[in-house]
């Protein structure tokens, strides 16, 4: 399958303080050799998350300023269409719709979702809904204040979820397609103090997956839709790390392998990539394998399409490091030397 496809991979980083200005890096896939080799730059500054839409014909990128969209080329190339501004302070996620009709941007420093209509070419058009989540004041430090950190639209195009690793809680929201307009509709309550960071649907959009930056947890939830009703219920927790007290880790990544087989997580401060089985039938996960990734804070990390490669974005020693997989022996080596990357903040991998 994945060995005679050819890819290129984008990569975002923050470009402030670094000196550089090319905020999103392309590179072709040696999918034999599991490593990347840099083709080419993009000019954009702090790529803070980079999404492609469902067509495989757009990247979003946000930006300073807002929303970047290029258009992507036959040969994986980037062409820029436009910027959009999101009304508020730097955005830190984005995700599109099923259909590629809107895109949602979360703001992690002011507790802001932002909607914004796509044009046809893939453009990023007007804003047609913001909503800002509420806190309880500033007593209790980060923690209860919001920030939305990572937004994901359900698969059936129904509803959008909104982490907010300040308030601990994920708010649901009804999706108006016509109009661009969310509406609160359910909460999904995680612990105090596990600060939800990021979540995956499964391919089949039965399965909701948060990882927790704090408590170092992924909860899986299985999710229907009942007459207009979102109903998520919790039916696992695994642990990122063996360790009771959790102070100074935290959780990071959390990606699906291509083939939808594998749920790749990462820890700060253990410095570790953490690989799971996924059963497709009733949701769980079973863990393959928790090792170091040789950098510090592995702020994404991915598997190659072949799931025989990684490569794990060290955002703290401004690296990329490569190692080859072996699932069925759980084993992780590195795999050649390290690639100098400034502050890399997430992968996305691109079928040519």
């Amino acid at each position: 399958m994945a060995g005679k496809d050819k890819y290129v991979a984008y990569i975002a980083s923050y470009t402030t303080g670094t000196g550089a200005k090319f905020g999103i890096r392309i590179y072709d896939v040696d999918m034999k050799g599991g490593r990347l080799k840099e083709k080419e730059k993009v000019e954009i500054t702090n790529s803070s998350y980079i999404g492609i839409s469902h067509n495989g014909k757009t990247l979003y990128s946000i930006t300073d300023l807002g929303v970047e969209s290029y258009h992507i080329e036959e040969n994986g190339s980037l062409t820029f269409l436009n910027e959009a501004s999101i009304n508020g302070m730097r955005g830190c996620y984005l995700n599109m719709d099923q259909e590629d009709k809107f895109l949602v941007t979360a703001g992690y420093h002011d507790g802001k979702i932002t909607v914004l209509r796509l044009n046809e070419d893939g453009s990023i058009g007007e804003i047609t809904d913001e909503k800002f989540h509420k806190g309880l004041g500033i007593a209790g430090g980060r923690n209860h204040i919001p920030h939305v950190q990572c937004l994901k639209v359900s698969k059936d195009n129904k509803y959008l979820c909104a982490a907010d690793l300040g308030m601990d809680r994920v708010v649901i929201y009804s999706f108006d397609h016509e109009n661009g307009t969310i509406k609160e509709v359910d909460v999904i309550h995680c612990d105090q103090e596990s600060a939800p960071r990021h979540m995956q649907f499964s391919r089949d959009g039965k399965f909701l997956y948060i990882v927790h930056e704090q408590k170092c947890s992924i909860e899986v939830y299985s999710y229907k839709d009942n007459n207009g009703t979102p109903d998520f219920e919790r039916i696992q927790t695994v642990y990122n790390t063996q360790e009771k007290d959790t102070t100074g880790i935290a959780c990071s990544a959390l990606s699906f392998s291509e083939d939808d087989k594998y749920l790749v997580s990462s820890t700060a401060g253990e410095n570790n990539v953490i690989i799971y089985s996924v059963d497709k039938q009733y949701g769980g996960l079973n863990q393959i394998l928790a090792l170091p990734i040789a950098g510090e804070y592995p702020k994404d990390a991915a598997l190659f399409p072949d799931n025989k490669h990684l490569v794990s974005l060290n955002h703290e020693s401004n690296t990329l490091t490569f190692f080859n997989v072996n699932m069925e022996a759980g084993t992780l080596v590195m795999n050649g030397p390290e690639l100098p990357v400034d502050q890399p903040n997430c992968i996305v991998f691109h079928k040519l």
